[in-house]
């Protein structure tokens, strides 16, 4: 995560599509609809039943896959894409996915989102095995298993491999005749199924099946795997079951907000947290602003619920990527209004409350609230669509490590005086669970994976301690 960047990051998307003339074509839409899942990297790979073609790339969607020449060569009824967002050190091309390996039932691709836990000591065996890593990507651990297994059958091989992994992930792989898609037995990562034309499609979240007309047929299950072939799609369920614990945070922040996650529509959801938090946390104001633009949604939410106007009173520049260099020294500090500035007319001289999805340092909070004060605001309130993330996630989101994240060093008092608002509020975690209709948490039995906000880690975390940031598999390490 860099050190301006005070959001948490959602590691990578999937897609795949068996059966369709202009896969590639469609991978690339696909994978463009997904782009919000990761920005830095983005690849994909294609089959004709016999040869694999592939083109992998730094930079986004648009500008990798804008040529028909690079189209054209991905020939093909089956590909599979992947986008991709690092964790920790610089983004390298040998980290690119999908992965591609010929192995001794030919060849086989891999595109993952997630991560696993205990990737560092697998890598440790199976280098002293005699394997060579071409990459310091976590998926790749899984490649060198399969490609390790006795087993005759690709998928048994899949399934041996994946009995040794610990973590969270969604795969979808690719093998010259057929597509392959797995969940943990878990499900924290999400995968759905879609079709098109007679044409299977797995990807990340519906709105990779909308962007090309595709009809979403169902989520895949927690520890389901299917192959997708010219006979159909198979399906099987072969780890044990576990209970379901969907990563809450996709319906924060990380999904679209146009998508279906687990057949609860994302900005419904968004709206629904938004107006428990006006219940769980009013504030004396006359205008309701969401920070953009992820906190539009839960804004519009909280504003119905509280019976105040919403407005927009901070617009975002959409078109200031990631990687602008500031020039100097002296003009750093405007940094923050790269992306956001102050609507004064809707600001100047009313009492505001700003709703945001998150706090993680804080350094942006307090670069916004100084922002909307110096445009004539009388009071700020912030409300946070979320409880305090407190704890570092371990599967399959950027997080910095604990010391770093503002609600595990400080009360919500000190908080709210770190980033200068006149009151400061989250979300309860109940009031999160109620939002989801849940009668709340459940200790005993959590409907979702919460450990960003309550510690409780439901998968073990064999590679770290749970104060310290992911293991790393090198000093250039990043997860799938």
């Amino acid at each position: 995560m860099a050190p301006d960047d005070d959001k948490l990051r959602e590691e990578c998307g999937v897609f795949g599509i068996f059966g369709h003339p202009d896969a590639a074509a469609h991978a690339a839409l696909g994978l463009h609809a997904l782009q919000h899942r990761g920005q830095e990297s983005a690849g994909i790979v294609s089959t004709d039943g016999g040869l694999f073609h592939t083109h992998r790339a730094l930079g986004r969607v648009g500008d990798i896959f804008s040529s028909s020449e690079v189209i054209d060569a991905l020939e093909g009824h089956a590909a599979i894409g992947h986008n991709r967002y690092s964790t920790q050190g610089a983004p390298e091309v040998r980290n690119i996915q999908p992965l591609f390996a010929d192995l001794a039932f030919g060849g086989l691709s891999i595109a993952h989102n997630g991560n696993l836990t205990n990737a560092v000591s697998l890598r440790g065996d199976l280098v002293s095995r005699g394997c060579i890593f071409q990459s310091t990507s976590d998926t790749e651990v899984i490649v060198h298993l399969i490609a390790i297994s006795r087993r005759e059958r690709v998928v048994e091989r899949m399934i041996e491999a994946l009995g040794r992994v610990h973590g969270a992930y969604s795969l979808v792989a690719l093998t010259k005749d057929a597509m392959i898609g797995v969940r943990d037995p878990y499900g924290v990562r999400p995968l759905v199924l879609g079709r098109l034309d007679g044409a299977m499609i797995l990807a990340s979240e519906t709105v990779a099946f909308d962007i090309i007309g595709a009809q979403f047929v169902r989520d895949i299950e927690p520890g389901e795997l299917v192959i997708v072939s010219d006979a159909g799609v198979e399906s099987i369920k072969p780890f044990r079951p576990t209970g379901q614990r969907f990563c809450i945070f996709e319906y924060i922040y990380f999904a679209r907000p146009d998508s279906v996650s687990e057949g609860i529509g994302v900005y419904e959801a968004r709206q629904l947290i938004g107006a428990e938090l006006a219940r769980e946390a009013p504030a004396p104001a006359d205008v309701v602003v969401p920070v953009p633009d992820s906190g539009v949604p839960a804004a519009i939410g909280y504003a119905a619920q509280a019976g105040l106007p919403f407005e927009l009173g901070i617009i975002r520049n959409h078109y200031v990527g990631r990687t602008f260099i500031e020039p100097t020294d002296r003009i750093r500090h405007l940094g923050v209004k790269l992306k956001h500035n102050a609507n004064r007319h809707v600001l100047e001289g009313r009492r505001v409350v700003l709703v945001d999805d998150s706090i993680v340092r804080g350094t942006t909070s307090t670069k916004i609230v100084e922002m909307v004060r110096s445009a004539g605001a009388a009071a700020v309130h912030m409300r946070i669509a979320s409880p305090p993330t407190a704890h570092s996630c371990f599967y399959g989101v950027d997080t910095p490590a604990r010391e770093k994240l503002l609600a595990a060093r400080r009360d919500v008092d000190a908080m709210a005086h770190s980033i200068g608002v006149d009151s400061l509020a989250f979300l309860s975690i109940d009031g999160l669970y109620r939002a989801m209709g849940e009668p709340g948490r459940d200790p005993a039995r959590p409907r979702y994976c919460d450990a960003c906000f309550s510690g409780d880690y439901p998968i073990p975390l064999s590679d770290q301690q749970v104060g310290e940031p992911p293991a790393q598999l090198s000093l250039l390490a990043e997860s799938g």
